[in-house]
């Protein structure tokens, strides 16, 4: 199906996407949100939230997500399910193909579809995201004072993630699949030197117990002295099992950006897939991308910070970036056309 040409898509219903739709449907633009495969994006797995500004006893994720999405149809933007597939975005309009088969053609676009946090394929993982299980301990981290929990990886992330739960559990353990961290020499002395962090080496996450009632209440670790133990299991060879009693399982492997769709485009991207976005003549940042009339918000262009607040931060400038483009785009059409209708009355 092809549609007239819009001023705005967002592509994506997180944080950062309904920030935008709320900037962008105040300035009149008529915003269109794809809602994405997971409508909320990742703050729908997290059942509270306690560091988002003006909620100082805390709110349910979906729940924000929800008043966040009831405020940008107030004024206006209008949302459908589906996620952008392929995008031809190098000339005016650009061209969105969506998984619904549909085609949509916009003058400029919000890519505000987040990073995916990986999982590792323990049992139960499913049914305890966001009961005791998580993929972000500066979210996270103060509901755990006092329990022992387990964080999984071997990378910066997982040195980070570890200290800073260190801050309020009992117990922080480790759980890497070598004997070999990838992380940085800085980031690993700060980890081992730590008093209430500890390693597990050789060691992996197999089962998480517990219950969405109860939360986390435990694990079981399955371990090889030569590392990789379940892919051994998986081949049949005889691994080392433990039952671990703890409060929460961070996963910290690592996350997946959210722009396949722009692969062939100019939009320029590092090697992990997150998007670069430029400054302006003054040095400042902005949402703009290497292509004229594609901005980018919240986690797909963040790889550092990830929270809520920032995501919203970010949608906000890239509905006004994306407001002034248009204009730009408007400013540039109107000077056109009278230069091109004064040539066609001279024309004998």
């Amino acid at each position: 199906m092809t549609e007239d040409i819009r001023d705005l898509v967002i592509a994506g219903s997180g944080v950062a996407g309904l920030s935008a739709a709320v900037y962008a449907a105040r300035a009149d633009l008529a915003p269109l949100v794809l809602e994405g495969d997971q409508p909320g994006g990742q703050l729908t797995l997290t059942t509270d939230v306690e560091n988002y500004l003006g909620f100082p006893d805390g709110v349910g994720g979906m729940e924000l997500i929800q008043r966040g999405k009831e405020q940008a149809k107030q004024f206006g933007a209008e949302f459908r399910h589906g996620r952008i597939e392929d995008a031809a975005v190098d000339d005016q309009p650009l061209e969105l193909s969506l998984s619904t088969g549909d085609t949509i053609y916009t003058r400029s676009l919000i890519v505000a579809t987040g990073a995916s946090a990986r999982w590792v394929g323990a049992e139960n993982e499913d049914e305890l995201m966001g009961h005791g299980l998580s993929t972000c301990a500066t979210c996270d981290g103060a509901f755990h004072r006092g329990d022992d929990v387990l964080v999984v990886g071997g990378g910066d992330s997982a040195m980070e993630e570890a200290l800073f739960l260190a801050k309020f559990a009992d117990s922080v353990t480790i759980v890497h699949r070598r004997e070999e961290l990838r992380a940085s020499e800085i980031m690993a002395d700060r980890a081992r030197e730590h008093e209430n962090v500890q390693f597990r080496w050789n060691t992996e996450l197999e089962a998480i117990h517990g219950s969405t009632e109860e939360g986390v209440t435990g694990a079981t670790l399955v371990s090889h002295p030569e590392g990789y133990p379940r892919e051994k299991a998986e081949s049949g060879i005889d691994v080392e099992r433990e039952a671990v009693d703890i409060g929460g399982v961070f996963y910290a492997v690592g996350h997946t950006p959210n722009t396949q769709f722009l692969d062939g485009t100019g939009v320029e991207r590092d090697e992990s897939g997150y998007i670069f976005t430029q400054t302006d003549d003054a040095d400042r940042p902005t949402a703009q991308t290497t292509v004229d009339g594609v901005f980018a918000a919240g986690d797909v262009a963040d790889p550092r910070y990830r929270q809520a607040i920032t995501s919203a931060g970010t949608g906000s400038m890239a509905a006004l970036d994306a407001e002034e483009f248009l204009e730009t785009l408007q400013d540039t059409s109107e000077s056109v056309a009278p230069a091109t209708a004064t040539q066609e009355q001279s024309t004998p």
